[in-house]
């Protein structure tokens, strides 16, 4: 199947245009903000995780509390990180694939600047306590219009780029890639439906009410994690990963089929987070049917990627990068797993309103979404400022306190959200319950403990990478700084004489 890849991807003897005809300025932008972000955003997400287990670190200061600080966590890390390295991504492989200079470079300059201000934003507000209360979706109504008109920015720089390709076939990255665009605009204009309190107020009350609304919501969650942090991703992993291992994907058609197969399935699976509500039984049911069906595509494109180092399974032992992306891969079959089994309404009896929710969607989140991310730009970086890694051993700790952090963090939700199950259903010999509410939080703060500091771990390996790769950009940076400053004056000089 390899010889169906595109040139850049799987045909590196195909004729490659001069590194200058790219607008590489863009994606550096975007590659550099992802780890601001990640490293502001991780270090929210350790402090909140710090406030669980010791509540006296809130300090009585409302705005850095769990609950205005819990937001500002998930915003910087999906929308601030995980959303720059996918514009960075983006649009560096639609340029190497498509071999043609990214459309409109001011647009996707504003692309730049207003999908930051957004993150930004939230974030101000959430601490100054507004928000909408919807998960991954809390921020205002003015907010919303603004990421909305990034978006179709975002999605006209994207599309006019592949239809100024030079190459004929769309190599399936960008399948993948086209597919989280337009998915992720139907999502976020129909769940951000709502009319303002006033012109002025930062207040709204959303379209929908009662279970309709809690439908809306989470087919719109579900569906943030399936094309914003799953099919993007993928479109992530299907370039970086055949380019890092020197080879063709492994199956091209399979990639074609775990394309189709995951946008159809992932629109039908929302409602399996409101089992046991008011929603009827029969839409649960159905969304949980089709979260098993779910798993079939999810393992197709996790067997893929790893089948791709057939027969170059030694890269493991000499490049680090290559651990990242084989470790993503192995996460992102571990979870697409367990979403299935715990949309299961038998499972669901336990897990559901547990912290076993939360290690399930970090163990996705950091093990395959951050665990991608970081591999793609450790591949990614060094070739935008044409230079090498300032330190490949730094690659290497940082993968293993990663790997370390994330295991201690979801095995320590899985004790916690198992345990708390099992006592909240707990009765003794006379029905009555077995266990006190207050007796469950006693029993969370080891777990909570471990958490920190499996989020601690993680947190350095990010602070690891930030200083990685600022040393492998700065001396770039500044020689390119210094041949300007010696041509204008030797400009100047020409002039005056």
């Amino acid at each position: 199947m390899a010889q169906s890849s595109t040139a850049d991807a799987a045909r590196p003897s195909a004729p490659v245009a001069p590194s200058e005809q790219y607008n590489y300025a863009i994606v550096k932008k975007f590659a550099i903000m992802s780890l601001v972000w990640g490293v502001l955003g991780m270090g929210v997400g350790v402090y909140i995780a710090a406030q669980l287990a010791f509540p006296f670190l809130n300090f009585d200061i409302a705005q850095i509390s769990f609950g205005r600080f819990r937001p500002v966590h998930t915003t910087l890390v999906i929308f601030g990180f995980g959303g720059n390295a996918l514009f960075a991504t983006s649009y560096y492989v639609v340029q190497r694939t498509c071999q043609t200079r990214l459309f409109g470079t001011r647009l996707a300059e504003f692309t730049f600047w207003g999908w930051n201000a957004a993150v930004f934003l939230g974030a101000i507000t959430y601490m100054a306590g507004f928000t909408q209360g919807r998960e991954y979706a809390e921020f205002t109504w003015q907010i919303d219009i603004l990421i909305t008109v990034v978006w179709v920015a975002y999605f006209l720089v994207y599309l006019m780029t592949l239809l100024r390709r030079t190459q004929p076939h769309i190599y399936v990255a960008n399948w993948f890639f086209m597919a989280f665009i337009l998915a992720t605009a139907i999502l976020h204009i129909f769940n951000n439906l709502a009319v303002p309190v006033s012109l002025f107020s930062l207040e709204s009350y959303s379209l929908f009410s009662g279970v309709q609304d809690a439908m809306t919501q989470w087919w719109y969650g579900h569906n943030a994690v399936g094309f914003f942090l799953t099919a993007a991703f993928l479109g992530m992993m299907y370039y970086f990963v055949p380019k890092q291992a020197g080879r063709p994907i492994y199956s091209y058609r399979l990639s074609i089929v775990h394309f189709w197969a995951l946008v159809f399935l992932y629109m039908w699976v929302g409602a399996h987070h409101l089992h046991w509500t008011a929603l009827p039984d029969w839409v649960t049911t159905l969304s949980a049917t089709f979260s098993i069906l779910l798993l079939l595509p999810s393992w197709g494109g996790m067997i893929n990627g790893v089948m791709t180092l057939s027969g170059a399974w030694d890269k493991l032992r000499t490049d680090p990068i290559m651990l990242f992306m084989i470790t993503s891969l192995s996460f992102y079959g571990m979870a697409t797993f367990e979403g299935p089994m715990m949309s299961l309404k038998s499972v669901n009896a336990l897990s559901h309103y547990t912290d076993w929710t939360v290690g399930h969607v970090h163990s996705g989140a950091l093990g395959w979404v951050a665990m991608i991310t970081f591999g793609s730009l450790y591949h990614l970086i060094p070739r935008l400022w044409d230079t090498k890694l300032y330190s490949i051993r730094l690659v290497y700790v940082h993968f293993f306190l990663a790997t370390i952090g994330i295991v201690l963090y979801i095995v320590a939700m899985w004790v916690a959200g198992i345990g708390q199950g099992l006592m909240l259903r707990a009765f003794d010999e006379f029905g009555n319950l077995s266990y006190t509410f207050i007796e469950t939080v006693v029993f969370l703060h080891q777990p909570y403990v471990v958490r920190a500091l499996g989020g601690g771990l993680f947190l350095a390996g990010m602070l690891l990478m930030a200083f990685n790769i600022y040393k492998t950009v700065m001396p770039v940076h500044r020689a390119l700084k210094a041949a300007e400053s010696r041509t204008a004056g030797g400009a100047t000089a020409t002039a005056r004489a």
